[in-house]
This record gives C-alpha cells, structure tokens and sequence, in this order.
C-alpha cells in the first residue's frame, strides 16, 4: 500500500540523485589527479575547450545522444563518462534497499561507497590514490564508528591497522626481496580508509577478493596480451569493488564460510 509506494518513490528519488551525484564523480575522478578546481572552470571538452551546455550533461543520456562525441570538435568522449554515471545509481540504490531507508548507515555507505568508485577509476587510468580522497574516507571510518552499533571505535582503530599493516608489510618485503617498489603508499591508505570503515573481518575479506580478482585479471592480461610478470596493475581499481562487496555481502559471505569450515 502506501508504505510500498512511498519507498518506490524514495528508491526513484536516489537513482535520479545517483545519476547526478555520478556526474559530479567523474568531475572529481578528472581533476582530483590533475590538482585542478572542483569547481572552476565550468565543465568542458578536453580537446577543443568548448563550454558543455547544461542539455549536453545530462547524465548517460547526453552521452547516447551525442553518439560518444564532442559537438563541436568531434573529438571522441571517454566512455567512462557513462559508465561512472550508470554505475553510481545502481550501486546506491543497492546500499538503499539494504539500509532499509535513508538511515545514517545509508549515507556513511554512500559516501564510502563514493570515494571507492572516484579512486577505483582514478587507479585505473592514473595508477595513483590521491590523500585527497583516502584521507577523508580514512576521517569518516573513524567518526562513523562513533554512531554505529555494528562497530566500535576500537573495531575501525583494529581494521585499519590490520589493511593498512598488512600492506605495509607486503610492501616492505617486496622492496627488500626485489630491490623495487610493488605497491605504492596511496595503497595503504586507501586499506586505512576501507579498514576503518569496515572492520578486520570484512577487510581481510576485502584484500582475499581483491587479490583474487587482480591475480586472475593479470594472468589474462599475461595470456592475452603477452605480458610478463613485471608490469603494474592497479591494485586499487580491484580493491574498490571487493570492498563494495564486503560492504553489502560481507556478512553473509563470512557466515557462509564459516558455517562450511567451522572452527
């Protein structure tokens, strides 16, 4: 009845929302690594310079319509653009349904959920995890964790040290052992900030799944491109959607396992 209807509305309310908070992240995801202004110059094309009007930003939409294409100079427009747009939604809508409302774990996770897709597609493209970004992730982690029944203060202290810690020490005995650097630092922050928000558990689940998925994807990219063993993923862009599903799932995955392989 009327409890249906209005959560119906609240769900369209956070898709249309999410596709303009999307906008707004790819703004963030092309000039947080180019130390540019959120907000100046107006948005533009990045080859000719031309202003894009307000009907050309719809988000997905425009994209569709303009055929993947700046107007003025034809230039071809990163389809990343509506991929970030058309992502965002989803992902928040998913968050809604499970907060069961626009509670305060909704926004914390959305904020959260935020900051994982602007630094999984600035990793991707720049190989970089600005402080800008995972400093206030790391921030949030820690006040949220003042309102939250599901994790104490101390329970986010314990899972950013123990993402944070056990990169670090990935990192150290990488350098040592091949003289050379195999992760960067922005990738143990960005593990602070997951850490701090999700707990040790749903950490180390986030670091089994990220590391699962990028050994597969390295080994396709070895097999199918002929690459050998010394080129660089973005650790980053794996991380980002194995927290995502720690976030939403991680519980029910975790009580799976263990319901399979009790201690």
């Amino acid at each position: 009845g009327q409890n249906g209807g209005d959560s119906m509305e609240a769900l369209i309310l956070v898709v249309v929302f999410g596709l303009a908070w999307g906008s707004f992240l790819n703004v963030v995801i092309h000039r947080v690594p180019r130390r540019m202004s959120l907000l100046r110059p107006p948005s533009s094309c990045p080859s000719c310079g031309a202003r894009i009007k307000p009907h050309e930003n719809i988000p997905v939409l425009s994209y569709l319509i303009l055929r993947g294409k700046c107007r003025r100079c034809r230039a071809p427009i990163s389809l990343r653009y509506p991929a970030v747009e058309a992502l965002t939604p989803v992902l928040l809508a998913v968050l809604y349904v499970r907060a069961g409302g626009f509670t305060l774990s909704f926004f914390a996770s959305a904020l959260f959920t935020s900051g994982l897709i602007a630094l999984a597609f600035i990793d991707a493209r720049h190989q970089i995890l600005p402080d800008a970004l995972t400093f206030p992730g790391i921030v949030l982690g820690f006040v949220y964790a003042f309102f939250r029944d599901d994790l104490t203060p101390g329970g986010a202290l314990l899972g950013a040290a123990a993402g944070g810690g056990f990169l670090l020490l990935v990192y150290g005995f990488y350098r040592l052992i091949r003289k050379r650097e195999g992760l960067g630092f922005g990738d143990v922050t960005f593990m602070l900030m997951i850490g701090a928000f999700l707990g040790w558990e749903k950490t180390l689940l986030t670091l089994i799944l990220a590391s699962f998925a990028g050994a597969v994807f390295g080994l396709l990219l070895m097999k199918l491109q002929g690459r050998d063993m010394k080129f660089a993923l973005p650790f980053g862009s794996f991380l980002a959607p194995a927290a995502y599903v720690a976030l939403v799932w991680g519980d029910r995955i975790i009580a799976a396992y263990l319901a399979r392989f009790p201690q």
